[in-house]
């Protein structure tokens, strides 16, 4: 777990560690969320370079006998 520090300015700095692992680089857009007693930085994506991230990903599902 990272620590950062709230600037006068209320800016933080996302540690590198945590930049590298995430694909942020500078310019990028978060979208930030306040959940209970925590605050969330979510990453917001270009929706051109989502295309293919579920590539590969398992598509079956196991049904019931009385649904189609």
């Amino acid at each position: 777990m990272k620590t950062v520090t709230v600037s006068p300015k209320y800016q933080v700095v996302i540690p590198r560690e945590v930049r590298k692992s995430m694909g942020i680089s500078p310019g990028e857009k978060v979208q930030i969320l306040q959940y209970e007693n925590r605050i969330e930085l979510i990453p917001l994506k270009n929706i051109s370079k989502m295309r293919g991230f579920l590539k590969g990903i398992d598509t079956t599902v196991k049904r019931e006998k009385d649904r189609i």
